[in-house]
């Protein structure tokens, strides 16, 4: 009877152990170790064979600890940045690449009231290396998304659509039938800017770059919402006055690729207009008119989204996560789709970074 006794009380504390492990870490609860697999490199190149799966341990849990199993990652070109050595924020080896996914919450410390085990969330800052099938960090580095938008869509949602969102709520005041021209149109961030501007009844001129499928990608931004689609080319021979007569001239200008293209962006502007910059995907200087900035009052700005999430986290991270609030209830109401991806299995990392780092190619997405 008494080894019978004995063995119960063995499996009732089992049994405790491994649903406390699942959900909150009380003081004094007993600890499991946990492990992942990562994606790691320990120095920068500029070749994909640069990282290496591994299998790593995971911190302890603290009493403001939260434990994520990853779901989705994607790979972006800023990522590609950080493995190359070209990118702001550099991280010390050995790293684990990723800025950017959606994880739930499988455990959380004894005093985190903020989220509970379920919850999706995603990472505000950059270098928190996504790429991994588990990791532990503290509440306060997490912003909650809902479960009810896509798992894409939610992996997505804070870099490339909070870009867009931020661009057009900060630098100038947009009111429904204001006109925007945006280069990069058919990048991520681009296609968001359409479907928010959309949704905030803003006129988009979009420019792309001359193709052979020029006409199906027209098509394709249309349906996002696009009021006008036209080429490099066509600004530079005819100019926007000859193309376009329908919209009032653009009072904001979106430029991710400098060069050539964002001079034509800057030239096509109204007086006193605001000519944001977020990108240099040309790795060419912008070229700038001085006329531009001497006879129409051109206003010259840059953009960067880490920065200003990390600017705005320090006086209140609540200011992250309405914005997130705000981007996801877009994606809800259907306003805002979630980029189209190449969905890869985690072990065939390799693919999405060789993708990533050739041009024109889609935004690839690990599953874990």
């Amino acid at each position: 009877m008494r080894g019978a006794l004995f063995r119960l009380t063995q499996e009732r504390v089992l049994s405790l152990w491994q649903r406390e492990s699942r959900t909150t870490l009380a003081p004094g609860a007993l600890r499991q170790l946990h492990s992942c697999s990562a994606l790691v490199y320990r120095q920068h190149g500029h070749h994909y064979d640069t990282v290496r799966m591994e299998e790593m341990a995971l911190p302890a849990m603290g009493q403001h600890s939260v434990r994520l199993r990853m779901l989705a990652a994607p790979v972006n070109p800023a990522d590609i940045n950080m493995l190359q050595g070209t990118y702001p924020i550099l991280p010390v080896f050995p790293a684990v690449g990723g800025n950017e996914g959606v994880g739930e919450v499988v455990e959380v410390g004894w005093k985190v009231t903020s989220l509970r085990p379920g919850d999706w969330v995603i990472p505000w800052d950059a270098g928190f290396g996504t790429w991994r099938t588990e990791a532990v960090c503290e509440a306060d580095d997490l912003l909650q998304v809902p479960k009810d938008i896509p798992l894409l869509g939610a992996a997505t949602i804070g870099v490339n659509p909070c870009t867009a969102y931020r661009m057009l709520q900060d630098f100038v005041t947009l009111k429904p039938g204001a006109t925007v021209i945006q280069n990069g149109s058919n990048s991520a961030v681009g296609q968001a800017v359409i479907q928010i501007a959309a949704a905030l009844g803003v006129k988009t001129i979009n420019i792309i770059r001359d193709r052979p499928n020029r006409q199906e990608l027209e098509e394709e931004l249309k349906l996002m919402g696009a009021d006008f689609v036209i080429t490099e080319e066509e600004l530079q021979c005819l100019g926007l006055d000859n193309l376009i007569q329908e919209l009032p001239k653009p009072i904001l200008g979106l430029n991710c690729v400098g060069g050539r293209s964002g001079g034509l962006v800057l030239s096509s502007l109204c007086d006193g207009a605001t000519l944001v910059t977020y990108g240099g995907m040309a790795k060419k200087p912008l070229q700038i008119p001085a006329k531009s900035l001497i006879f129409k009052n051109i206003t010259l700005q840059g953009f960067w989204m880490t920065q200003w999430k990390r600017n705005n986290s320090q006086a209140d991270v609540m200011q992250l996560q309405t914005m997130v609030t705000s981007v996801c209830g877009l994606m809800k109401s259907g306003q805002l789709q979630p980029p189209q991806c190449v969905q890869v299995p985690f072990h065939h990392y390799s693919q999405a970074i060789q993708a990533t780092i050739q041009a024109h190619q889609r935004k690839h997405v690990l599953l874990m």
